[in-house]
């Protein structure tokens, strides 16, 4: 698993699968809510219905301080 974060989005990803592939994810769902509304999850799921990874919006809103302090940089 592993933790990306671009401070300038305040978005985090976490990748589930080894090595995604551009174009892997080929189904996504959008627009869950954190409890009080803080951020939003996006879950991105393989062609064969395998979560990939998701996608947290107002990431530092919603994640512990380690979690975005360990992050690396999206690449």
């Amino acid at each position: 698993m592993r933790v990306t974060y671009d401070a300038e989005a305040d978005a985090a990803y976490i990748t589930i699968a080894a090595g995604i592939a551009e174009g892997a994810a080929t189904q996504q769902l959008h627009s869950m809510a954190t409890p009080g509304g803080l951020g939003e999850i996006i879950l991105d799921f393989g062609s064969d219905n395998r979560l990939l990874g998701l996608e947290i919006l107002n990431a530092s809103l919603v994640l512990p301080q380690n979690v975005i302090e360990s992050a690396k940089s999206p690449a």
